[in-house]
């Protein structure tokens, strides 16, 4: 969860991504959105936090709009309409917060319209969603190095849920090409 990470993001990394911001016009109303999509422990939480440090706009967590384990493709139309349409009109968005422990809706959190928002999370920039992006970043690492910093992150226990989650995450990047709509690709970890 975006909550859990600490690792300070690399400045080239954030500097690619603000360069990108610079020449990019909104396509979400008014706001510019800078999605930072990729698959599950690939580090885009921390370039996220990077970003938001020199930014310091809203953010939005993916991990708080997925419905579960088995949510990753329902996440976008809730992102697109209960955020990102509201907002291309020069309204406030407001999205449920999925509560992980309670496996159910929770809270609710706004966003208001702003020059930028930051969109952090697994299809961030998926299918619609994509097309109010400013800046579509895809953050990528090894495959076993992503698995293993999830496992670090969440333990072992967590384990058949990741591996569910990265066959969503296959099917969706792969149906969508995301990774090549991307405006930067950014690649942490080392490779085998």
């Amino acid at each position: 969860m975006w909550f859990q990470v600490t690792d300070p993001a690399d400045p080239a990394h954030v500097d690619a991504v603000l360069a990108a911001l610079q020449g990019a016009a909104p396509r979400c109303g008014k706001v510019a959105v800078v999605a930072v999509d990729g698959p599950s422990g690939s580090g885009k939480t921390t370039l996220a936090k990077g970003l938001l440090d020199v930014l310091g706009c809203p953010v939005v967590h993916m991990d708080e709009i997925f419905p579960g384990w088995d949510g990753l493709a329902e996440a976008v139309p809730l992102l697109v309409n209960q955020v990102l349409l509201p907002l291309s009109r020069g309204r406030r968005g407001t999205y449920r917060v999925w509560d992980w422990e309670a496996d159910a809706w929770g809270v609710s959190r706004h966003v208001d319209p702003g020059p930028v928002l930051l969109v952090e999370g697994c299809a961030s920039s998926v299918g619609a969603a994509g097309g109010y992006a400013a800046v579509r970043v895809w953050v990528e690492a090894p495959r076993d190095q992503r698995m293993r910093r999830g496992l670090e992150r969440d333990g072992e226990a967590y384990r058949p849920h990741w591996q569910r989650w990265a066959a969503q995450e296959q099917a969706l990047f792969t149906a969508d090409g995301t990774r090549a709509k991307a405006d930067v690709v950014v690649t942490t970890g080392t490779p085998a």
